[in-house]
Order: structure tokens, then sequence, then C-alpha cells
């Protein structure tokens, strides 16, 4: 009598199983709808050093969000800040050089002005014979020498802007390094990796942070041919997390690569052109990533659908709900 009780109950429990298995079983996905799996991934940008330089402050920590402009680093720049000021030294001297230049072609000017002039009356006095033609030489001589002059001042003054000039540009593009020294966030999003510690010396290039832009979040999957050749780049798509499998992820096709990524060495056959897949990028939808980016991280798995035909309805697993 125990034995039936417990195949009994042995029974009922297989039978309340299969029921619920067939409750819950994964319904068939309609023609229109084709899926791939893969992994929920975010743009990486990375924070680096231009210039050499030693770390001076690092201020964020893995997992802390930032904003666009945020200052996360700096570096020591002392000795830039001092050749900074020896520069501007040399910008204020070559000004100093110019304008002394320029006073020069001044004077030259009114030289050659009062040579012109002497030159002028000596003609008259000559063509009277009040005195010799010798003085009309000399004073000739006077004003091409006086000329010369003035010439040379002007070319003094081209030579002393070109000298401030090259002085400016210096002092330009140590101000650029300096501030270089200062390092920003150039995107809103969070700190995936901290890759140095204050005290480190940088080179050029050097990483010091890598971020997750939160505000592009995308999953790649790959199709076959027959399936990557409908879908253009707009077609709507979901997107179904490992980790959150109720929640309905909204997304589009942004990208459809334009040729094979696994081909086989010869395609001659129907069967073999089947095996030809084609990558498709996800991207989640704005919206929805803007209202819940704190919850995503990249990495996670999960399932993709894209439609084929999007004035076709979505499966009722797949429709949007509102989210928690």
């Amino acid at each position: 009598m125990q034995k039936r009780i417990i195949l009994g109950g042995a029974l009922v429990a297989a039978l309340a199983a299969a029921a619920a298995w067939w409750t819950m079983r994964p319904q068939p996905l309609p023609a229109w709808i084709t899926y791939g799996n893969g992994r929920l991934e975010a743009t990486e940008v990375d924070v680096s050093s231009k210039s050499t330089g030693r770390l001076l402050t690092l201020t964020p920590r893995e997992g802390d969000r930032v904003t666009a402009g945020q200052v996360v680093a700096t570096l020591d720049a002392e000795d830039l800040a001092a050749r900074l000021k020896a520069l501007e030294a040399q910008v204020r001297q070559a000004r100093e050089g110019a304008r002394e230049a320029q006073a020069g072609v001044r004077q030259a000017a009114a030289d050659a002005g009062l040579a012109a002039k002497v030159l002028a009356r000596t003609r008259q006095l000559v063509d009277k014979g009040f005195i010799s033609s010798q003085r009309l030489d000399q004073d000739r001589a006077s004003v091409q020498s006086a000329e010369a002059g003035l010439a040379a001042a002007r070319t003094r003054v081209a030579e002393a802007e070109a000298s401030v000039a090259a002085a400016e540009a210096q002092v330009e593009s140590l101000r650029a390094t300096l501030l270089d020294s200062t390092l920003k966030s150039p995107i809103d999003g969070r700190v995936l990796y901290r890759l140095a510690e204050p005290g480190e010396v940088l080179g050029a290039g050097g990483k010091a942070l890598t971020l997750l832009d939160t505000s592009d979040f995308y999953m790649t999957v790959f199709l076959p041919t027959a399936e990557a050749g409908r879908i253009a780049p707009g077609a709507p798509a979901r997107i179904l997390l490992d980790a959150w499998p109720d929640e309905v992820i909204p997304a589009q096709v942004s990208f459809v690569a334009p040729r094979a990524q696994f081909t086989p060495r010869e395609v001659e056959t129907r069967s073999e052109r089947e095996k030809l897949m084609f990558r498709v990028k996800l991207r989640v939808d704005g919206d929805w990533l803007a209202a819940n980016q704190a919850r995503l991280n990249s990495g996670v798995p999960g399932m993709a659908y894209v439609s084929l035909e999007p004035q076709q309805p979505w499966p009722e697993f797949l429709q949007l709900h509102q989210s928690p």
C-alpha cells in the first residue's frame, strides 16, 4: 500500500512538472522574427596623457560615474609653469625690441625726408650759381644713405616682429601643453579600469583611466545570409538579458556587415551558402537607456531578436512593458 502511495505521488509530481513545462515552454517564433545570442557591450574610452609627466592626482575609483569635462587627473607641471614664465619674459623682450625697431624706422624716415629737402634746396642754389655742383653730389649721396638706412630700419622691424611671433607661438604651445597636464573626461560614463596611481610617471599616450560610455550600449549577433540580407539599419529589435529574463529592452539595428564573417573555403551549393554568417550590431534605444543605464553592465549575455517585417506585431513575450 505504501509503495502504491509513493508511486502515485511520483506520478502526480511528474504530471505537474510536465504541465509546468508545457505552460512555460518557449513559443515558436513567427517567420518574420530572427534571433541570435550575444553579450551586451558598451563603448570604452581611454583617458590618456598627451605628454610625459608624473601623475599628481587621480580622483575617480572603479565604478565611479564621471561627466564630460570633469577633471579626473592632474600631472605635475611645475617645470612647465617655470618654462612658461621664462617664455613670457622673452615675448615681452621681443615686443620691446620691435618697438625700438619701429622707432628706428620713424627716425630713419625723418632723416630721409630731411635729406631730400636739403637736396632740393641744393639744386636750386646750384641752378642759380650760388654753390658748386660738388655740394649737389654730396647731398645726393646723403639722400641715398638716408634711404638705405630707412630700408635697413624696416628690415629690423620685420625681424623683430618675426621674433615676437615666434616667441608668442612658443608661449601658446607651452600653454597648450600645460592645459594638457589636466586630464578631463571626454564623456559621461562610468570608470571601468583605474590604470595608474599618483606618483607614477605616464609617458606620452599613457593611460590613466578606461571609461565605459553608458550612453552607448549595444549587442553584436551573427545571422545567416537569408536573414541578414533582409535586415537594414534602423530595423526594430528586442534584447533579453540572462540577468533580466523578464525585462524587454528595445533596440535598433545600427550596422549590418557588408561581408560574411564565417566563409567556407568553397561556396558552391545552397547548403554551403547557408553557413555564411553576417555580423549585425544592435544599439539599445537611447530613451530606454537614459532611464535604465545605471542598471546595465557590460558583458552580460543574452538573446537578441530582430524583426524582418517591422509592420508585423511582436510576440507577447517580446512586447515592451513599463520599466520598474
